[in-house]
């Protein structure tokens, strides 16, 4: 029968090797999201390694950093090897960076959604990327203020079976939005709404108007003209309502 392999010690590695020395000499963008944990928990207790104890951290949660980063601090405690101090000092790690996260997103978000040039603006850059249609829900607040950067809901040929109106709104639930504007690229470049781009902004103002959540607008962005993408708003063409995003 094979014997078990003994673990790793961090002590053990190449000087060149560790996760610490590595970060100082490469910065800590190369190092893998074991090696980082690792560098948080400094040591493993008796027997085992440090990187045996970060990978069971991430195993425990679906080898998902977003997963960990939620554990309560029972659930970080409840790794052999994770204490109470090293559970607080993961969790207040964790929450630096999701407080980070919100700054950056409220730095990057504009302010009010009131035009269709701001939704184009908003998203310009990203639908630039894309070879395919990508449709997107902005939730907002009551003074049409995004409260989270543009989810993606699908991406492909925009039609019937693709959009879904339970995905939009579980994006306008989630948030506690009391509107949202929707939009999507043409890959071609031209903005010229189709036959399904009309049936699908049909189909999201009636599910809005059941649930109580205003689409605003649905904007079809194309390619550049002059240094800015060509965009059709479906409510300035009279397909929503009054004119204008944020009537």
């Amino acid at each position: 029968m094979k014997q078990a392999s003994s673990p790793v010690k961090i002590r053990a590695l190449p000087a060149d090797s560790r996760p610490r020395e590595r970060a100082e000499r490469l910065g800590v963008e190369s190092l893998g999201t074991e090696e980082l944990l690792a560098i948080l928990l400094r040591s493993g207790p008796r027997g085992r390694s440090v990187l045996e104890v970060a990978q069971d951290l991430l195993n425990r949660h679906g080898r998902q950093l977003s997963g960990l980063a939620r554990a309560t601090l029972a659930e970080l405690r409840g790794i052999p090897g994770v204490g109470r101090v090293r559970a607080i000092e993961l969790a207040a790690a964790f929450e630096l960076g999701f407080r980070l996260a919100r700054e950056e997103g409220a730095r990057r978000r504009p302010g009010a959604l009131d035009s269709p040039e701001k939704v184009r603006d908003l998203l310009a850059e990203r639908a630039a990327r894309l070879d395919q249609e990508e449709f997107w829900v902005i939730p907002l607040n009551q003074k049409h203020v995004p409260l989270c950067d543009p989810v993606a809901v699908t991406r492909g040929t925009l039609n019937q079976s693709l959009v879904h109106a339970r995905e939009v709104f579980r994006v306008a639930i989630g948030q506690a939005a009391a509107a949202v504007i929707v939009a999507h690229n043409h890959p071609s470049g031209d903005p010229a709404p189709s036959r399904a781009d009309f049936e699908v902004t049909r189909r999201l103002a009636e599910a809005g108007r059941v649930v109580g959540i205003e689409v605003l607008d649905h904007v079809i962005i194309g390619g550049n003209t002059a240094g800015k993408a060509r965009y059709v708003s479906m409510r300035r063409e009279g397909h929503l309502g009054a004119e204008g995003c944020g009537a």
